[in-house]
């Protein structure tokens, strides 16, 4: 039975090690702990889901509540891929922020997975890379 908390006030080495147990480790901090840390402690919607006492998934959102919610991490463990945890902490990021679209830059693992469960592809989003001045 898998159960899911809201609440960024989690174990940091928790945290790395789902990330890294899962597909999205390999394109975010995980060597940069701080980094990680102000990630998590600065995101304002947070929902996670435990195996018992283990953590094996993560939504990491930024959202104002009302229009948006940025989407910046989803991440499931591997062993516990494909049983609905990723759609769930979804459905909850959803329901804490009832009348906010949901946005997100899919992880290219993830590109087909997105339309899957509902979401509509965007072509105009754009990006400005850390470091990229204007």
């Amino acid at each position: 039975m898998i159960e899911y908390r809201v609440g960024n006030e989690l174990d940091l080495d928790a945290v790395i090690e789902l990330y890294r147990a899962s597909t999205l480790g390999e394109r975010r901090p995980v060597d940069e702990r701080e980094r990680m840390g102000l990630m998590v402690a600065n995101a304002n919607l947070v929902v996670t889901a435990w195996d018992g006492d283990l953590m094996v998934g993560i939504s990491r959102s930024l959202t104002d509540f009302v229009y948006a919610t940025y989407l910046a991490d989803l991440a499931v463990r591997l062993s516990h891929q494909r049983l609905g945890i990723g759609k769930e902490l979804i459905r909850r990021t959803q329901a804490e922020a009832v009348k906010a679209n949901i946005i997100l830059l899919a992880a290219p693992k993830a590109v087909d997975y997105y339309p899957h469960i509902g979401f509509e592809r965007h072509e105009s989003a754009w990006m400005l890379k850390a470091g990229r001045l204007i």
